[in-house]
């Protein structure tokens, strides 16, 4: 049976960000998201919260945008309300791709039953998801163009990893990877890149044997790194840590946004678009979650290789024009001065090296989250 996809007229923008909330005493991980919610649904209903996996986690869900500015100004203006409600229950807003000390057994899971089919299926491994991230909707017009724009889109997936990395620690170690969250999450069994699906027929046979095999009965839903959202009509990118910064947030969402509408007029040029070799796309991902800025990456079938923050400033670049016309050209040119600044899980990993205190990094985190900036 042929998968529904509700098609956007226009490359349209959702955003959802995952944040936590942590004890400003221990710096563990607090659960009580249920209470912040509340406290927000109550004060101002207007601002669209979800329950997550864990109890300590509050995702922040935009409605449907043109561009990333609007998009950006809905989420600061909930959490700004988040983080108020937070004071209220004495606990800061914290966010990264993962806590750096924090036990994932003493973490309770939230109430709803898919999460639960989830940690029934998956045990051990499913109940370490300590981990956040930023999912990116984009609209696109017609189901034929998913899968060759998903296609090209994960060979960038080192691009928009890069920027958001931020789990370097876990356990109260230091990890060795940038994004210590990319190697926790693919171990689920419906999580990690996608099989390289040539078109919307063999995703529909895909899901279709994943329904009645009783996968999709457990899970809710494929879980990878890059899907389609077929109720909404988006492409859904899933690759980032949860920022900490909303200039390190409008950035990758910008990057997002610019890559979906590129692929898409080169399908209205008719060209083909780019894709990589299975084993490259795998070994890119890895090489971007060990190293981060300083990865070196694969770029052709013919496996010539650069340094992943000098093809990003290439794509700024080459992207400029169509993120005026998107409204994001600022957010773009946010790239090189990120680049510049260091990525979240190099602040971590040179505070951590200078204090030798992880709790010091979740304050730190925390300040950042909380200057809205």
């Amino acid at each position: 049976m042929e998968q529904p996809f509700n098609s956007s007229p226009k490359p349209t923008l959702g955003i959802e960000w995952e944040v936590a909330l942590v004890d400003p005493i221990t710096r563990d991980l607090a659960p009580c998201a249920d209470a912040v919610i509340a406290r927000v649904n109550e004060a101002h209903p207007e601002i669209h919260l979800e329950k997550e996996f864990l109890k300590n986690t509050v995702e922040i869900v935009t409605g449907v945008h043109s561009n990333v500015p609007d998009a950006v100004a809905e989420l600061r203006n909930g959490l700004s309300a988040v983080i108020e409600a937070a004071k209220q229950e004495r606990v800061r807003v914290w966010a990264s791709g993962s806590h750096p000390f924090s036990d994932w057994r003493t973490q309770p899971v939230s109430d709803k039953e898919i999460y639960k089919e989830i940690i029934e299926r998956t045990q051990y491994w499913g109940r370490q998801m300590l981990i956040w991230g930023i999912h990116v909707h984009v609209g696109i017009s017609d189901a034929e163009r998913v899968w060759p724009i998903i296609n090209a889109l994960m060979t960038h997936y080192p691009h928009l990893l890069v920027l958001s990395a931020s789990s370097p620690a876990w356990n109260g170690l230091d990890t060795g990877y940038a994004s210590n969250r990319t190697m926790l999450y693919q171990q689920l069994p419906t999580a990690g890149a996608p099989f390289g699906f040539v078109d919307w027929a063999q995703w529909s046979e895909y899901m279709s044997d994943q329904a009645i095999s009783g996968v999709i009965n457990h899970t809710g839903a494929m879980h990878f790194d890059i899907r389609p959202a077929g109720k909404w009509g988006t492409i859904e990118v899933r690759v980032a840590d949860a920022t900490s910064t909303l200039r390190e947030l409008s950035a990758v969402v910008a990057l997002t946004h610019c890559l979906v509408v590129y692929y898409d007029r080169l399908i209205d040029r008719g060209e083909k678009l780019p894709s990589l070799q299975p084993w490259h796309i795998a070994e890119n991902k890895w090489r971007a979650a060990r190293y981060g800025l300083d990865a070196e990456i694969i770029v052709s079938r013919q496996t010539d290789e650069v340094l992943v923050k000098d093809d990003l400033i290439r794509m700024a670049g080459l992207l400029t024009p169509l993120a005026r016309e998107l409204g994001c050209e600022k957010e773009i040119a946010y790239i090189p001065s990120l680049i510049e600044r260091g990525a979240a899980y190099q602040r971590q990993r040179e505070l951590y090296e200078s204090t030798g205190s992880w709790k010091a990094v979740v304050d730190a985190t925390c300040d950042e989250v909380e200057s809205l900036q």
